[in-house]
């Protein structure tokens, strides 16, 4: 395997952190050419001082100086504003973009990543639910491969490795049900912040934690697989399975179902996304399956956590409905997490976005941005 130079979007998150811990132990098979953080400032430096790479971004501007005083004395160049994170995936010395930013913010480099031929490591799963039209006909067009990070589609990716003649009958995204699992409405409406912050299986950042703990995580992941895919909704199932271990499986027509086994860590789809086609060691990992009997499977309760439905009904309606729930999505997260909502509320926000926000059936890239801008006002303006 040929040395891959890798961009980190978002490297200071958590899926930025632990794809660095991947590049840390592979050394002579990855290493870190670019580094971008919004906010982390302190962390950004560090990670730039261990790791040298060529360039790092700091989109909040008023941190440049701070980042730019820092590195003075290190050969890496210092860049800030989100104009930059598109900028840099052009880099001829990159060699594949990992997008782990988190919300809508992770577009346009993505799709600028694609124009400029780069392989894509989607670990930004709002991408793909805001545009996902447009970036899987931009990546067709360009010729460009798209990797998810995402243990759900990455274990769909590797399952259907090798099966490129025989179609999906089905897919079957799992989903450990969040710290909530099996909750009233009444049990939900009295739900904390710190509660939702704490997953049982999986170590993630606040937003995803959040998302997760409302199942919205899991209607943006079946919108993802759609896209990735080439899936139809109805052909997309969501299966609790609390115990995380199997991440995902794909039916095929002849009754046969695939899936693929793992220990919840995430830089185990990290490092197949970084590495593939090849399958290299990884000493963070020694799966055993006797440790994780039995497994068990349920039915999600679409009626208690209402933002899977959502999510379906604004993949079935398509369009820009799917950009209009991840924008009320985000504003409901922050919301919740700043004590003004209860949690019940976020998807209680989410569907009077969906019926209020101009409806436009084939949004041009332009057209979503407005949308985005739009529900944030109609959202922020509900909640007021």
């Amino acid at each position: 395997m040929q040395k891959k130079h890798i961009a980190v979007l978002g490297s200071t998150g958590s899926i930025g952190v632990q794809t660095l811990d991947v590049i840390r132990m592979n050394p002579n098979l990855l290493t870190a050419e670019v580094l971008t953080a919004h906010n982390n400032a302190a962390l950004l430096i560090a990670q730039a001082i261990e790791f040298l790479p060529n360039v790092v971004v700091i989109t909040n501007e008023d941190k440049y100086h701070q980042v730019k005083k820092a590195l003075s004395e290190y050969p890496v160049k210092v860049y800030a504003g989100y104009p930059a994170l598109a900028q840099i995936t052009d880099m001829e010395t990159v060699d594949l973009v990992v997008t782990a930013v988190v919300g809508s913010v992770g577009l346009e480099p993505t799709l600028a990543a694609i124009e400029a031929g780069k392989p894509v490591a989607i670990a930004n799963k709002e991408t793909l639910v805001v545009a996902g039209k447009l970036i899987t006909e931009s990546a067709r067009r360009k010729g460009v491969n798209l990797y998810p990070i995402d243990s759900e589609h990455s274990a769909i990716a590797q399952c259907i490795a090798g099966e490129h003649q025989n179609k999906i009958k089905k897919i079957l995204l799992t989903a450990s049900g969040g710290p909530f699992r099996g909750f009233s409405y009444q049990q939900l409406q009295a739900v904390t912040p710190e509660q939702a912050l704490n997953h049982p299986t999986w170590n993630m950042g606040a937003k995803i934690s959040i998302d997760s703990a409302s199942m919205m995580n899991k209607g943006l992941e079946v919108i993802e697989a759609h896209w990735l895919f080439n899936v139809a909704p109805e052909n997309i199932q969501v299966v609790l399975h609390p115990q995380s271990i199997i991440h995902s499986m794909v039916e095929f027509f002849d009754g046969s179902v695939k899936a693929q086994l793992g220990d919840p860590d995430m830089r185990v789809p990290i490092q197949y996304a970084l590495t593939y086609p090849a399958r290299i060691a990884a000493n963070f990992t020694n799966f055993n399956i006797f440790d994780h009997s039995p497994l068990t499977f349920e039915i999600p309760d679409t009626k208690n956590f209402r933002n899977l439905a959502l999510a379906f009904e604004a993949l079935h309606k398509g369009g820009n409905s799917p950009c209009i729930l991840n924008a009320a999505n985000e504003v409901a997260v922050d919301a919740f997490l700043n004590r003004k909502i209860p949690f019940t509320g976020i998807p209680e926000l989410i569907e009077f976005c969906l019926e209020n926000v101009s409806f436009i059936d084939n949004p041009s890239f332009t057209a979503l941005l407005e949308t985005d801008k739009e529900t944030r006002i109609v959202a922020t303006k509900k909640i007021r």
